[in-house]
């Protein structure tokens, strides 16, 4: 099963006090992640309300191993760990170049329907799209 991988940079204003990258900026690559996987599955944020639902977070967990510094080179792999009938979990493992897992990341979302604002069951061919990023571990 495939991956999404993305490779930001880290600017001067990803740095916070401590001189290395700032919790948000973990936050922010997540939602270019999430971002991205809904663009590979066909529904990308822009065109998402003519399906009527749209991904809620409900939950969001990082856990921190090594600091990042600018200058680093960094590589994030998301995939989906989980996936119902009204919500997914993303990992996230942020992997400092060659090789090493410096954060790994979870997040829990809901499907929200537009319309009745109530959880939205994907139909089986949207659950067919977002099964190919499943990989259970």
């Amino acid at each position: 099963m495939p991956k999404i991988t993305i490779e930001p940079e880290i600017y001067t204003y990803d740095i916070d006090s401590g001189h290395h990258v700032s919790n948000i900026s973990y936050i922010k690559w997540m939602e270019i992640g999430r971002l991205r996987l809904l663009a590979e599955v066909g529904m990308p944020v822009h065109e998402i309300e003519k399906f009527g639902f749209a991904p809620v977070l409900t939950r969001t967990e990082i856990a921190y191993k090594k600091p990042l510094y600018l200058g680093d080179k960094i590589r994030i792999e998301l995939f989906l760990s989980k996936l119902g009938k009204i919500s997914a979990t993303i990992k996230f493992n942020f992997i400092k170049e060659p090789d090493e897992i410096v954060a790994e990341g979870e997040q829990d979302g809901l499907f929200f329907s537009l319309a009745t604002k109530r959880a939205h069951k994907l139909t089986d061919e949207q659950r067919m799209l977002f099964a190919m990023y499943v990989i259970e571990e």
